[in-house]
């Protein structure tokens, strides 16, 4: 690989892991970038080169985020575990679906999204304990580790996003410990979907590992500068992530 291209994907590799340490969504930066530089690659093999990169990333973010804040164990741990599976069972459907079938519903999700967080100020601001019920918590472990896990395995990018509202549309939590429970679910969901993809050959192991210690060093800035200022930062960067991901979206499915 030519410097140039290596150093396009170790920078995006930095900028997803800051990302996804964040608000999750850093797919939308790496998987364009190694597309654009290994052009003869397969999906496949780009979505399992992403996800070796990645898991070091939310691993890194997930224990940072453990050691300095509050975390829901009795949601978060059961939702990871059956994430794993969940996720490994996206990887081997990743490619049967098209596009074309998959993208307009994702886009009306995240317009919705967009336009909930906005007209919703206060959402995730302030944990809401009172919204946390046995049915919500329930509710919330099949949400992360089913649905959302399935699609992390088959597509990716704005998984952390879809964590992140989910904690905290369902059990209450504010967006810095969504965030933190995120990670673990996320991890779970890159681990399961890596298993799938490194058994079929699909992962370039020499690239992934490099841009994997660029994406940990992304995750421990951005990890540490969600907890030092708090859910209001982690509001604002959510919504312009998810803005990011309609336009890339509304892009590839206009053009």
């Amino acid at each position: 690989m030519d410097p140039a291209s290596l150093g396009l994907l170790l920078t995006a590799a930095t900028l997803a892991g800051w990302v996804d340490a964040v608000v999750g969504g850093g797919g939308l930066l790496l998987l364009p970038a190694l597309l654009i530089a290994v052009p003869g690659a397969p999906v496949a093999t780009a979505l399992g080169t992403n996800k070796l990169a990645a898991i070091f990333g939310t691993s890194t973010a997930a224990l940072t985020y453990a050691r300095r804040t509050r975390i829901d164990w009795r949601v978060a741990g059961p939702a990871a575990a059956i994430a794993v599976l969940v996720a490994g069972v996206g990887a081997a459907l990743a490619g049967t679906i098209p596009a074309e079938a998959y993208r307009p519903a994702v886009l009306a999700v995240l317009v919705a999204v967009a336009l909930f967080v906005t007209l919703r100020p206060s959402l995730g601001l302030h944990a809401a304990p009172g919204r946390r019920t046995p049915a919500r918590a329930a509710a919330a472990i099949a949400i992360a580790g089913g649905g959302i896990a399935l699609y992390d395995g088959m597509i990716g990018p704005g998984t952390g996003t879809f964590l992140i509202l989910a904690f905290t549309t369902v059990i209450g939590a504010n967006f810095l410990h969504a965030s933190a429970m995120a990670k673990l679910v996320n991890a779970g969901t890159n681990l399961g979907a890596l298993i799938v993809f490194a058994s079929t050959g699909h992962v370039m192991w020499q690239l992934g590992l490099a841009m994997a210690a660029c994406n940990v060093i992304g995750a421990l800035i951005g990890s540490r500068m969600a907890i030092r200022r708090g859910a209001g930062f982690v509001r604002a960067v959510l919504l312009v992530v998810v803005l990011a991901l309609i336009v890339k979206l509304g892009y590839d499915q206009f053009t």
